[in-house]
């Protein structure tokens, strides 16, 4: 991808995720319902990486179609998800709590924390459209490496999702801490296949040759921050301290807080 296509493609995605997020914020305001905000944004990044990655901007025909196939997978996957959640469950509390700490400034500090939002979502995007306009006509390491990393990535997130509604589901369980499946692996196995989704879009893409593809790797490493460090792990383990704090220290004691260890 040459330096013009790719300052094209960054001004589409800002743009577009610009406009997707200030949706998102309309959405807010008129239901009340904060949990719609990630759906909607996960929704606009999955189709500006699909819009991106199919149009003619070079590259093999075969890798660009993969790519979109496997993000357009992830966004509908982890959008409808979010969907559901959101109609059962209502507001996300994580939203909740930010807007009660704005106070009267709430409508327009939230429209600004989505703008930041979009911004991220625009450089996830680019990452995809730099993985499926990669070099090379052949597939190639990254491409054997990083397509099924991504593919078993979306599939583990899925499982992972499943197994803790199913958990909930069970009235026995009842104010438990899911320790089932990939649960008992890790506490958050969602969200570690969420960041190796976007380590195997950087892994398509990385040409160490090309200086551009270099702009991949922030994708996985802004996301793991952001769920590691940022709006992930940091409040769902405080709710789960505050309200169970004894089951929560056994559960924490025996079970990795992100990566699994598997030895």
């Amino acid at each position: 991808m040459s330096l013009a296509e790719l300052v094209l493609d960054a001004a589409i995605a800002l743009v577009s995720l610009a406009v997707v997020m200030s949706a998102g914020w309309t959405i807010q305001r008129q239901t009340g319902n904060s949990g719609w905000i990630d759906a909607v944004w996960t929704f606009g990044v999955g189709a500006t990486g699909v819009a991106l990655s199919l149009a003619p901007a070079g590259g093999a025909l075969w890798r660009r179609a993969i790519v979109a196939a496997l993000a357009a997978a992830w966004s509908m996957r982890l959008g409808l998800h979010i969907v559901k959640r959101t109609m059962k469950s209502g507001g996300d509390p994580r939203y909740a709590r930010m807007m009660a700490n704005w106070g009267e400034r709430a409508p327009a500090c939230l429209f600004a924390f989505l703008q930041a939002q979009a911004a991220v979502g625009a450089l996830l995007a680019l990452a995809i459209a730099l993985a499926a306009h990669a070099p090379g006509g052949s597939p190639w390491l990254q491409d054997v490496v990083g397509a099924p990393l991504m593919a078993v990535a979306i599939v583990g997130e899925a499982l992972a999702d499943a197994e803790l509604a199913r958990f909930k589901a069970d009235p026995a369980n009842r104010g438990a801490i899911c320790d089932v499946g990939l649960w008992r692996l890790s506490r958050h196995p969602n969200y570690v296949c969420e960041f190796a989704v976007w380590l195997a879009v950087a892994i398509i893409g990385f040409e160490p040759s090309a200086a551009s593809t270099w702009l991949g790797l922030l994708a996985p490493a802004i996301m793991y921050w952001t769920l590691r460090y940022g709006s992930g792990v940091p409040p769902l383990e405080e709710h789960m301290q505050r309200t169970r704090p004894h089951d929560f220290a056994a559960y924490a004691a025996r079970t990795p807080v992100f990566f699994p260890t598997l030895w």
